[in-house]
């Protein structure tokens, strides 16, 4: 280990990575695939031709390229906002007073605040390249929908985006910055689809759901000429174009010196977390390194730590094709709390496959401990994470105490997804004590998993 390590590694812009890693390339066992809803047969490339754009479609469905280039109009507007920066969070390691050595890959350094432009850019130049006439997608605590309005604005491509009506509600902000960009946002449910117009019968005052949110923007997608849909996290064309984050950041350790003995993101739908494990696991399933990788979800809509495994529709309205995931069901709808983005029902079937396998671990969160590790990360490091990263944070600050406990000093890396200036309201309600935390029961979760 060097004598010094700098508080902030920066990677010249010449090694962005020019190309997505594939995990499934080196996966010994694949993960299962996406089921036709109506056959009941494994699904076709060509079948996914009416919702995504073709080029995603070969992605999503290729087990065999390890990497992929990146296409050059990508990788130019990669470098407006990349490479991010890796930190050594030393006023943390001081303030908890511990051996660890802490480092996280900050990806908030853009307008949306958030990992998500790392795929939006690529989905909406694939759309482009198509000749496709709009988008459509959801999205929860807004960062998707924000970074997807970016990457469509820079390509003048319309969009819908359908927003979670808890977090429509919640988040002006995110509401009117989406807008900014020339996007149209819709609450979901609405009235606007019969999928919506269904949910809502049923139950009039629901808050929504991703699930919900995605059976919309499905519906609009291929109902609408000349539309295809993008979805910001789950799939695997998502984790393929995230690795840039893991790949990055293994660089930049390689500049210190280091290398992680414990990796942990946050999970909701798996985008972030895979991205950041990506050649981590690599080294893991190749035998070169064997580090703990830890996905740190929310005890509210807690997929991995209480879900099953099973084959489940990535959508509330089932129109959607059926993912081996782990899930609570596509019914699920989740407490009006902060868990921001992860409130998906389902997990990434690739992580979910290799949680099953035993090569990842998973702990769960209430929300009001959450808040309590943001506040301590902020006062620290200066920075103010949102919702969804404070969950890796509260993780990593765990791993850092049980490292003062037994006197190990191990180096933990976590994804530092975003920002929280748009959460001010969630916020707020830690710090004057009426935040409370909605954890589902055994019961609950029971009635709504897949049957059969």
């Amino acid at each position: 280990m060097k004598a010094s390590i700098p508080n902030r590694i920066l990677l010249p812009e010449e090694k962005v990575p020019a190309q997505w890693y594939n995990l499934r390339a080196d996966m010994p066992e694949q993960p299962a695939p996406l089921l036709n809803p109506g056959t009941g047969e494994a699904l076709k490339q060509e079948e996914l031709y009416p919702i995504f754009c073709k080029e995603l479609a070969r992605q999503e469905m290729d087990v065999q390229t390890r990497y992929f280039d990146i296409p050059e109009e990508i990788l130019a507007y990669y470098k407006t906002f990349r490479p991010s920066p890796l930190h050594r969070a030393y006023r943390l390691e001081r303030e908890l007073d511990t051996p660890a050595k802490i480092f996280f890959k900050f990806e908030g350094n853009n307008t949306s605040g958030s990992h998500k432009l790392n795929s939006a850019i690529a989905q909406a130049y694939y759309a482009k390249a198509e000749g496709l006439a709009g988008l459509t997608t959801e999205t929860g605590a807004g960062q998707w929908g924000t970074a997807l309005a970016m990457a469509c604005a820079h390509f003048k491509i319309p969009l819908t985006v359908y927003m979670v009506k808890g977090s429509y509600n919640q988040k002006p902000y995110r509401r009117s910055i989406i807008q900014t960009f020339g996007a149209q946002i819709i609450a979901s449910p609405s009235s606007t689809t019969n999928a919506g117009r269904g949910i809502l019968e049923q139950n009039p005052e629901t808050t929504g759901s991703l699930g919900c949110a995605i059976s919309e923007a499905v519906e609009k997608a291929v109902t609408t000429e000349g539309h295809r849909y993008v979805l910001g996290s789950v799939l695997n064309q998502v984790l393929l174009h995230q690795s840039v984050i893991g790949l990055e950041a293994k660089a930049a350790m390689e500049l210190a010196d280091a290398y992680p003995d414990i990796i942990i993101g946050c999970a909701g739908g798996g985008s972030n977390l895979g991205g950041l494990i990506a050649p981590f696991m690599q080294d893991k399933l190749t035998g070169k390194a064997n580090p703990r990788i830890i996905a740190a979800e929310p005890a509210s809509c807690p997929s991995l730590t209480r879900g099953v495994y099973a084959y489940d529709f990535c959508d509330t309205a089932k129109v959607t094709p059926l993912a081996k995931m782990y899930t609570l069901g596509s019914g699920f709808i989740p407490g009006a709390n902060h868990a921001g983005g992860l409130r998906y029902h389902g997990m990434s079937p690739i992580l979910s496959k290799l949680y099953d396998d035993g090569r990842l671990e998973a702990v769960a969160f209430e929300q009001t401990n959450v808040f309590r590790a943001a506040a301590l990360f902020s006062r620290a490091e200066g920075i103010l994470p949102a919702p969804e990263s404070s969950h890796a944070i509260r993780a990593a600050v765990d791993e850092a105490l049980k490292c003062k406990e037994s006197g190990e000093a191990k180096t933990i890396l976590f994804g530092l997804t975003g920002t929280g200036y748009f959460d001010m309201g969630a916020y707020e309600q830690y710090l004057n004590g009426t935040m409370t935390d909605q954890i589902p029961t055994d019961a609950e979760l029971q009635a709504s998993f897949p049957q059969g």
